[in-house]
C-alpha cells in the first residue's frame, strides 16, 4: 500500500519562523467549502470550517444551532446504566445514607456536583470524599472504601473505579455503583453497576464522553425511572454547566452530542446561577459569558489547583455549594492556589523541556522524569511538552522508589491503551486513562524501559507519522475582513476544542507596523497596509517566534492565527492572537 501524498504546504510556507509547516484546505475541502456557500447562503470563512467539520450542502443550520434533544442518547444504550439508575432511586426513597468518591480534577468535581445536586433536590445529603493526590494518589483505596462503607449504605465512585478491584471489594455491606470513563480492563470490579462506555464489553459508540456526561445520563435514566411513579423530578438541564466544563476540561471531543452538551451548558453558565462558577469567573477576570476556551483555560485549572497543590476537595465543593459566601472564599483559594501551581509548574516546565530537547522531540513519544518534581503538575507540563513537540508526552515525578506520571496525546492516538497495555505487560505498577490524557506509576528503576516500550506502542498507532510540527490553517483573510461580526460567525461553529481545532487564518505578505514586548514573553504588534490590525502573541519570547519578528519590523511576513474579540472600555475590535509568522 502506497502512502497520500503530503499535505501541500500553504502558502508556500514548509518552516516558518518556529519550524513548523503550514497546511490548508485540501481541493477537495476548497469545493466543498464552495458548495456550502452556494447551498446555504453562509460567509467563505464559515464555510471553510465547517467543510473541515465534515458539514455537508443543507446541513449548515443544523450544525450551527444543534439541538441535545436530537443529539443526546438513549442511557439504556450503556450497560448497567438501568441498574445504577434503580439503585439511586431506591436510595433516595429510602433515605438512605450515601457516599459520592470523586477524582480530584475537574471532572470528578463536576461529577460529585452533579451528582449530590439532584439527591439534595430529594432532600438527601451525601459525604464526598476525594482522596489526596499525595497520600492516596488517584482513585478508590481500600482503607478509604471500607471506612465509607461502615456509614453508608450505597457508595458511588465518579470518574474513577473501573480499575478499583481490590478496594471495591473492601467496601463491605454496601453497594458500590461506578460511573466512569476510564478505559477497562478485561474484568470489572466487584460493583452492583459499572457505567462506563470505555469498558471492554461496550460498543464504544459513546467512548467519548466524559464522566460527567456519564453521570448525567445515568440521572436522565433516573429521572424517567421516577417519572413512571408520577413523581417529580429535578430539570437536568440547569446542571448542563457543569457537564459543559467537565467536557472541556477533560479534553474530551467535541464532537456530536458532547458539542451539544457543551453549547447548552455554556448558555447555563451565562445565567450565572451556580454560584460557585460565577465566584470563580468573577476571580479569573472574565469580563461575559464564558465561552470553551475560558472553561480550559480560565476556570478549569483554578478548579483543578485544589486537586493539584492544595485540599483535593476543593473544587468538588465550590461547584457544589449554594451560598455566594462560601463561594466566593472557595473560589479566593483556588485562584490563590493556582497562583501557587503556576509557580511550580514553570519550575517543572523548563527543567522537564530541556531534558526532552536533549532526548530529542522528534521521536514518537517525548518524555522526561526528575526527582522531586511535583505530581500535581506533571500533567500540565506534559501538555506544554506535547504542544511543543505535536507528540504524545509523558512527565513523571520522583520520589523514593517510585515515579508518578502523567501524559498527554495527539488526536488519533490513544495513550490510555498503550499505558494499559504497559501495566498487563508488568512495565509498570499502575496506569490507566483515556484516549488523551493517561496516568501512570512505575518503580524508578523501570522508567527508561518503560518509556522504550511506551514509544514503540505509540509508533504502531500512528504517533510520530507526521513528520514535521504542521500548523493547520482554514484559509486567508484581510485585515479589514477581521471583525467582531466575523468571530460571531465563526464561533457559532464552535464551540472548539479536542477533534474540533478553533478556526486559523493566514493574512498574507503583511507590513509589520510596531512591536512591543509584554512581561517577560509575550508581545504586541500592528500589522496591515491600509486598516491596520493588533495582534497579540502569548509566549513569543519562550521560543524563536518572539525574536524573528523583532528582526522584522518594516518588513512583510506571513501571519497565522485566530482572531478573536477584544473588549475594552465598552468597545469591541477584532484582533490576531498569533500563533505563528513566515516570510513570503
Amino acid at each position: 500500500m502506497t502512502s497520500p501524498p503530503p499535505a501541500r504546504a500553504y502558502l508556500g510556507v514548509a518552516s516558518s519562523l518556529s519550524g513548523r509547516r503550514w497546511e490548508g484546505p485540501d481541493p477537495g475541502g476548497e469545493r466543498r467549502a464552495a458548495a456550502l456557500v452556494q447551498a446555504d447562503g453562509i460567509a467563505p470563512p464559515v464555510a471553510a470550517v465547517l467543510a473541515r467539520q465534515g458539514v455537508v450542502p443543507g446541513a449548515a443550520a443544523a450544525f450551527l444551532e444543534p439541538r441535545l434533544r436530537d443529539l443526546l442518547p438513549d442511557p439504556r444504550s450503556l450497560l448497567d446504566v438501568e441498574r445504577a439508575a434503580a439503585r439511586l432511586v431506591a436510595a433516595v426513597r429510602h433515605g438512605e445514607a450515601i457516599a459520592v468518591f470523586a477524582d480530584y480534577d475537574v471532572d470528578g468535581g463536576a461529577s460529585a456536583a452533579l451528582l449530590t445536586g439532584w439527591l439534595r433536590s430529594f432532600g438527601c445529603g451525601a459525604t464526598l470524599y476525594v482522596p489526596d493526590r499525595m497520600d492516596e494518589g488517584y482513585g478508590p483505596n481500600p482503607a478509604a472504601m471500607a471506612a465509607l462503607a461502615r456509614g453508608h449504605r450505597l457508595i458511588v465512585c465518579v470518574d474513577c473505579g473501573t480499575a478499583a478491584h481490590a478496594a471495591i471489594a473492601a467496601a463491605t455491606g454496601a453497594d458500590v455503583i461506578v460511573l466512569d470513563h476510564h478505559l477497562g480492563s478485561e474484568t470489572l470490579p466487584p460493583a452492583l453497576a459499572v457505567v462506563n462506555p470505555n469498558r471492554q464489553d461496550e460498543d464504544r459508540a459513546l467512548s467519548h464522553l466524559c464522566a460527567a456526561a456519564v453521570v448525567f445520563l445515568t440521572l436522565v435514566e433516573a429521572n424517567r425511572q421516577l417519572r413512571t411513579t408520577g413523581a417529580a423530578v429535578p430539570d437536568l438541564r440547569t446542571a448542563l454547566d457543569l457537564v459543559a466544563l467537565a467536557t472541556v476540561a477533560d479534553v474530551a471531543p467535541l464532537i456530536g452530542v458532547n458539542r451539544a452538551l457543551v453549547r447548552q451548558g455554556l448558555r447555563v453558565m451565562a445565567v450565572r446561577a451556580r454560584p460557585g462558577l460565577a465566584a470563580l469567573a468573577d476571580v479569573a477576570g472574565l469580563d461575559g459569558p464564558p465561552g470553551a476556551h475560558a472553561l480550559g483555560y480560565l476556570l478549569g485549572p483554578r478548579i483543578n489547583a485544589g486537586g493539584r497543590v492544595g485540599a483535593a476537595d476543593l473544587g468538588a465543593r465550590l461547584l457544589a455549594t449554594e451560598d455566594p459566601a462560601e463561594a466566593a472564599e472557595l473560589a479566593r483559594r483556588l485562584d490563590a492556589l493556582n497562583r501557587e501551581r503556576r509557580v511550580i509548574e514553570e519550575a517543572v516546565r523548563v527543567a522537564a523541556l530541556a531534558q526532552a530537547e536533549a532526548r530529542g522531540l522528534d521521536g514518537p513519544l517525548v518524555w522526561a522524569a526528575g526527582e522531586g518534581w511535583h505530581p500535581g503538575v506533571v500533567g500540565i507540563v506534559a501538555a506544554r511538552l506535547k504542544e511543543a513537540a505535536d507528540r504524545p508526552a509523558v512527565v513523571i515525578g520522583i520520589a523514593g522508589g517510585e515515579g508518578r506520571g502523567s501524559g498527554r496525546s495527539v488526536a488519533g492516538v490513544d495513550l490510555g491503551a498503550a499505558v494499559a497495555r504497559l501495566e498487563r505487560d508488568g512495565l509498570i505498577l499502575r496506569g490507566g486513562g483515556h484516549a488523551m490524557a493517561a496516568g501512570l506509576t512505575v518503580a524508578r528503576e523501570g522508567i527508561e524501559a518503560a518509556m522504550v516500550r511506551l514509544a514503540a506502542l505509540l509508533q504502531a498507532a500512528g504517533a510520530a507519522r507526521e513528520g514535521r510540527r504542521r500548523l493547520r490553517l482554514d484559509g486567508v483573510l484581510a485585515p479589514e475582513a477581521a471583525t467582531p461580526e466575523l468571530v460571531a460567525a465563526l464561533d457559532a461553529a464552535g464551540p472548539f476544542g479536542a477533534a474540533a481545532p478553533a478556526p486559523r487564518f493566514a493574512f498574507p505578505a503583511q507590513p509589520l507596523r510596531s512591536l512591543r514586548r509584554m512581561g517577560e514573553t509575550h508581545l504586541r504588534l500592528t500589522f496591515g497596509s491600509g486598516e491596520r490590525r493588533e495582534a497579540v502573541a502569548f509566549g513569543a519570547f519562550e521560543g524563536p517566534l518572539g525574536s524573528a519578528l523583532a528582526a522584522r519590523i518594516g518588513r512583510q511576513v506571513h501571519l497565522a492565527g485566530r482572531i478573536v474579540t477584544n473588549r475594552w472600555g465598552g468597545r469591541e475590535r477584532a484582533e490576531l492572537q498569533l500563533d505563528d509568522a513566515a516570510d513570503p
